[in-house]
């Protein structure tokens, strides 16, 4: 069972949602790439504030890469499942090699993304962090703890979809969680995309160049 057309019509789908933050000057929208700037572009425009990527890599386990250990974001925060593992039997030096891995693919999309300029600044302010759907939630997770670092003065975790375990356990870490759908069966967020292509590096810089950061 489809809802959402594609990212652009599950953006316009979640900004009603998150009506409350419409015309605010305080709010900045922030989105995880590359499939959660489609979703965020949509909301950033009817909620009228500015748009930006916030940069975070799963940890894939060795040979299973869709299976996150950990996540890591930039600013250096890393959020590891200990359990995970401990019941793989997955080593320190494993997770490490991957994690330096992770780390180069943030730098490049730093430097694609951005091309230079400096991440706005979300002291003080209330940021809506999107992704197109919450499946483990670790990713957001290490999202959401490398922007406390930056000192915001609300963290609003927002996505079309999610699992209702990772929602809730998000809701522990971020001062509100939105998931505007939680299916009773979760088996991945594509599952309720009838479009769910994977989005280029090309798409990402022009969705968030369009926007016009500030």
């Amino acid at each position: 069972m489809t809802v959402f057309t594609n990212r652009a019509d599950a953006g316009r789908q979640l900004a009603g949602w998150l009506s409350a933050y419409a015309g605010r000057a305080d709010v900045v929208v922030l989105a995880l790439p590359r499939g959660g700037v489609p979703v965020a572009a949509e909301v950033a425009a009817r909620l009228g504030a500015p748009l930006d990527v916030f940069l975070v890599r799963k940890l894939g386990v060795p040979g299973h890469p869709e299976l996150a250990m950990g996540a890591i974001a930039e600013g250096g925060v890393m959020v590891v499942s200990s359990a995970i593992l401990a019941d793989l039997g997955i080593p320190r030096t494993a997770l490490d090699q991957v994690a330096a891995r992770e780390r180069l693919e943030l730098e490049r999309r730093d430097v694609q993304y951005r091309g230079g300029r400096e991440r706005p600044s979300v002291r003080d302010k209330v940021v809506i962090l999107i992704d197109d759907g919450l499946a483990t939630g670790a990713t957001m997770e290490a999202a959401v703890m490398a922007l406390r670092e930056h000192h915001p003065a609300r963290i609003v975790v927002a996505a079309p979809v999610g699992a209702r375990e990772s929602c809730e356990r998000l809701s522990q870490v971020a001062d509100e969680v939105i998931c505007a759908l939680i299916p009773a069966s979760f088996m991945a967020v594509g599952q309720w995309y009838q479009d769910f292509g994977q989005t280029s590096d090309d798409e990402v810089k022009a969705l968030v160049d369009q926007a016009g950061v500030r």
